[in-house]
């Protein structure tokens, strides 16, 4: 840009001077010959030496010229360089490792925004954030003041900014190492040569004229505007209605890469930094932020408050949070004095709503406290309840914010069930108050090590909270480890731990694997190293992170200190590499060697990648490298794990204590013990290793004996696990069609819940194949058959006065038995649950008083919508309308899904995506919920794809969302028609789904290969008379 400034001018004064000489040399007299020549000669020199400097600074005017054409038309090429500031540009050269390690090498000539990944020249130290919000016309406009530190020379400032309108840029040179001051002529002030957006990487570049020098400070201050988006990411509007008149609020949702929608900042986990915050606005709201307000000021001009928060701990950026709005609160403190308020609706405060998240918070700091002997680091907590948020919840650092129906609370109406959630969205929010916030995962790679961590003390806080629900020894079986081995026995599964490259690869990390697989994992680690040794190495962990970032090796090499100081040499990093590396699980098969020579006996114990399906077993025998990470890419331990293996013996009437073995090989032979022909081997005791057990056929007859004549003698935990393996077995071909037909038929004698709800869940993911078959009458009379004892003796539960939704009043395990018989049996078709149902919602009616209990109002409300007329949807309509709590809102609207009438359900799929009649974050609900009901499931996958330009748009970027709404209505198709219609709508619209399309097209196809293969089989069962027999 100098040579562009400076070179005219040269020209212009090269020829002037030219000029001159030359008539002075033709008007001189008295000049004699000699002279004359010395005069040309010295003449024809300098003029020469002129049209030299001419032509050198012509071509390098030219040369910058084309050099700013072919920087912009690379700037164009890859999405752009925007709202650059002056002109100027650079070659296109792939990446910025030279910017990395200090080698600028030519000025333009690397372009370090053209990486997904920022170069990691400066990092930021601290963000000074004044923001002042616009409610009126939802816009903000913003100053940061970024203090930074220089890591290696360079003149690239790049950060993340994204929909931002920048206004001003300036850099000041702060100081030296130990932030000693700049003694530099002019306050410090860098001189910027450009600034510009780079919207491919949401990026935002500072180019200036002299290099930054490391180990010095310098501050990055950057004025913007932009708008409080209507799209629940960013800093995003919301609004609710109280006493009929609409009211707004503004609130933040950064995670994962959405902080830089709010201010220009480093938008990676690993540059943490602290934040003083500053908010500006109209004074009938209040601001919150993740500290407390440390100065308020009323400004006289416009009457506005602008509220200054303290200064935060070192965090990253999408932990920073902050809203805007005119809710009340309840509070209560510690006993260690750390405030805890929780933000709502007027009306929900008032009713009193909030007051069970809030009296369970407090609880759940001290248990963490004690735990993970680590004190909780900010000196309040708010929980802040909103209408509209693309998750249950978001744990931001002393400001976790939650949807309404993931943490208010209405006794009077709500189930069990309802509470229950509610309860564990609290729990896993409060853990990542330590693992999350606390200590950060270096990348999104690990982003399991905080929501499988999360995950996992759902179940382990909830027991604190409540002992007698048996949280992680039951419910975590069927609602955690059975359902994630569902997905993770799919070949398009993944390694928990996988690379991260591009912005777009972030949010398909935030799947089941992380969060299920994650929580499976680290329970099945817990149990291998004891409760004692887990609990030291998780102190030590967080102990030596806290305020920074972490690596799943940095928990290994913890965890291996803890076992080692007990004198246990066991490598965690070497185990634990084989379960995070590779994808998916081993099935392990026990075969018993009996000999008649040895008074001992020997199992044979195998292990193989389990998938469903024998092709798709065959087909990934050849492809091994794409199952693992590049750490585990080696022939000799190609999908193999090291397996905590628990085995115990038994027979009829007694069970041994379990035994511990280790299964490193893919064979290995192990004794056992002494046993004989009624002797039965059970594997994987509790069900605390993520893997599934399978046996030869004699040992699951000698179970399934067990189970007919005396279940009590097996664990409730394995005989859950024992009903989920074999109807997984059987339908990945492992396990003839009839063995888990025949071991249910032991249900009507089970008194347990646990197994029930494994049954349960295995039922309906068949009813899901076969309920559009001629012959489903077989399936749904054998279901109702095991049901209907139980369900009989159960009966209905009754709605005491002054108990309604109190279930700590009830047994938790019965009230939940109950309520899954009621459920299967209106489900499949029992006359006497379909006219109790009906008579609920008659007397309902009628009445216009809802006598109907709690707990079973989901099954009333949609067994009625089925049954009854359309006067029965309208009502139910209307109350959803009506009603203002939000529990009830959720199973009113799922109710209206439930009508056969398939006009009903058209007009209802309408409504929820063009009106604002259904909440936003209830419309992919909707969708999913008319694709479970038989009559409306074509109406669903229609209408999902004549509108999924308008879903995508709307819920792409949200985590769960997109990938929920894919599998919702896709899971229930199986047929060849259905099957092709998926593989020409993901042919024509798959981009932007990530995985979530994949993986629907691997379930249909086997479901479609499942009535290939096994349909003819399991009818053959059902049509004849239980035998002892397998088969």
């Amino acid at each position: 840009m100098g040579l562009n400034d400076s070179s005219p001018g040269a020209m212009r004064n090269g020829r002037g001077l030219s000029d001159q000489w030359a008539e002075s040399v033709v008007v001189r007299p008295r000049t004699t010959e000699r002279h004359i020549t010395v005069h040309k000669r010295l003449v024809l020199g300098f003029a020469l030496s002129i049209l030299t400097l001419i032509i050198v600074t012509a071509v390098a005017v030219v040369l910058s010229v084309r050099f700013e054409e072919c920087s912009e038309q690379n700037g164009e090429g890859a999405a752009g360089e925007s709202g650059s500031r002056g002109s100027g540009g650079s070659s296109r050269l792939n990446g910025s490792k030279g910017e990395r390690n200090g080698e600028r090498g030519d000025e333009e000539a690397v372009q370090p925004w053209r990486n997904s990944r920022l170069p990691g020249s400066v990092r930021p130290r601290h963000y000074d954030l004044r923001l002042a919000v616009y409610m009126d016309n939802f816009t903000f406009s913003g100053e940061v003041s970024i203090e930074l530190e220089c890591i290696n020379a360079t003149r690239f400032i790049v950060l993340h900014a994204d929909r931002l309108e920048v206004d001003r840029v300036s850099v000041t040179a702060e100081g030296g190492p130990g932030g000693r001051p700049s003694n530099r002529p002019g306050g410090g002030v860098m001189r910027v040569h450009r600034h510009f957006s780079f919207p491919a990487n949401q990026m935002y570049v500072v180019v200036l004229h002299r290099e930054l020098k490391p180990m010095r400070l310098y501050r990055l201050n950057v004025s913007f505007d932009a708008a409080i988006e209507d799209e629940l990411l960013g800093f995003f509007r919301s609004s609710y209605t109280l006493q009929r008149e609409k009211r707004y609020l503004a609130v933040t949702q950064f995670s994962p890469i959405h902080a830089r929608k709010a201010f220009p900042c480093f938008d990676e986990p690993f540059y943490k930094a602290t934040f003083s915050l500053t908010l500006g606005h109209d004074p009938q709201y209040t601001s919150l932020s993740n500290m407390p307000v440390e100065s308020s000021s009323l400004e006289d001009e416009d009457g506005w408050v602008t509220n200054r928060f303290a200064r935060t701990p070192r965090m990253s950026t999408y932990y920073l949070a902050w809203a805007v709005c005119n809710f009340t609160y309840r509070e209560t403190q510690t006993d260690s004095g750390v405030t805890i308020r929780l933000y709502a609706r007027p009306d929900a405060i008032s009713s009193g709503a909030g007051d069970y998240a809030l009296h369970i918070t407090k609880r759940l700091l001290g248990f963490y406290q004690d735990y993970f002997k680590v004190q909780y680091s900010l000196p309040k907590l708010d929980l802040l309840a909103v209408p509209k948020h693309p998750y249950a919840a978001m744990e931001n650092w002393g400001l976790s914010v939650f949807v309404e129906q993931k943490i208010l609370l209405d006794a009077e109406v709500s189930s069990s069930s309802y509470q229950m959630e509610l309860t564990m969205v609290v729990v896993h929010e409060i853990c990542h108050q330590w693992f999350g916030d606390l200590v950060t995962p270096m990348w999104w790679e690990d982003v399991w090590l905080k929501e499988g961590f999360a995950h996992f003390f759902e179940y382990v806080g909830t027991d604190f909270l409540f002992p007698k629900w048996n949280m992680e020894k039951q419910r975590f079986l069927t609602d955690v480890l059975h359902e994630v081995m569902l997905v993770d026995g799919l070949s398009s599964s993944h390694p928990i731990s996988q690379e991260v490259e591009q912005a777009t690869d972030i949010n398909r990390v935030f799947d089941w694997i992380a969060y299920k697989k994650g929580a499976a994992l680290i329970r099945m680690l817990a149990n291998v190293m004891g409760q004692p040794l887990f609990q030291r190495g998780l102190n030590d962990y967080l102990l030596s992170h806290m305020y920074s970032n972490a690596a799943r090796d940095d928990l290994w090499n913890k965890l291996s200190q803890a076992m080692r100081s007990e004198g246990r040499d066991i490598d965690i990093g070497e185990m634990m590499d084989r379960w995070t590396l590779q994808m998916g699980y081993p099935v392990i098969t026990i075969t018993k060697n009996q000999s008649e020579q040895l008074p001992t006996h020997y199992i044979t114990v195998s292990q193989e990648h389990f998938l469903y399906g024998e092709e798709v077993r065959s087909n990934n025998r050849f492809n091994r490298s794409r199952l693992q990470g590049p750490k585990l890419n080696s022939t000799s331990h190609s999908l193999q794990w090291q397996v905590p293996l628990t085995v115990a013996v038994g027979n009829t009437s007694t069970m041994s204590s379990e035994r511990l073995i280790w299964i490193n090989n893919r064979t290995e032979m192990h004794r056992i013990g002494q046993m004989d022909d009624s002797t039965w081997l059970l594997g994987n005791i509790n069900q605390t290793g993520y893997f599934r057990v399978n046996y030869d056929l004699q040992n699951w007859k000698l179970l399934i004996q067990q189970l007919h004549h005396n279940p009590e003698i097996i664990s409730v935990g394995n005989r859950a696990g024992l009903i989920d393996d074999a109807f997984n077995l059987a339908r990945a071909g492992y396990l003839p069609q009839g063995v888990p037909l025949q071991l249910i038929g032991y249900l009507p004698e089970e008194t347990s819940f646990l197994p029930w709800h494994a049954a349960s869940r295995a039922l309906y993911q068949l009813d899901k194949l076969l309920d559009r078959t001629e012959e489903y009458s077989l399936f749904s009379d054998y279901v109702l058959k095991q049901v209907a004892a139980r369900y009989h003796q159960m009966g209905w539960p009754t709605n005491s006065p002054g108990n309604e939704g109190n279930i700590l009043q009830v047994s938790y395990q019965t009230e939940e038995l109950q309520r899954e018989l009621i459920m299967l049996a209106c489900s499949f078709g029992n006359k006497q649950c379909h006219r109790q149902a009906v008579a609920y919602i008659s007397d309902w009616i009628s009445s216009n008083k809802n006598r109907i209990p709690p707990n079973i109002r989901d099954i009333v409300y949609c067994t009625g919508v089925s049954l009854m007329d359309e006067d029965v949807w309208e009502f139910i309509w209307m109350k959803f309308h009506s009603t203002s709590a939000v529990s009830e809102k959720k199973i009113l609207l799922e109710a209206l899904t439930c009508s056969d009438n398939t006009f009903l359900l058209n007009r209802l799929l309408n409504l929820s995506l063009t009106s604002d009649l259904v909440p936003e974050q209830d419309v992919i609900d909707v969708i999913i919920h008319v694709g479970r009901n038989p009559q409306g499931r074509n109406l669903a996958w229609k209408y999902f794809r004549e509108k999924w330009d308008v879903l995508n748009a709307r819920y792409g970027e949200a985590l769960f969302m997109n990938s929920n709404l894919i599998s919702g209505v896709t899971e229930f198709l199986n047929t060849e028609k259905e099957l092709n219609e998926l593989k020409e709508f993901i042919q024509s619209s798959g981009v932007g789904a990530g995985p979530a399309l994949p993986r629907a097209l691997e379930i249909v196809e086997g479901n479609v290969r499942w009535h290939r293969l096994h349909r003819r089989q399991f009818y053959q069962w059902l049509r004849k008379p239980p035998s002892p027999a397998l088969g």
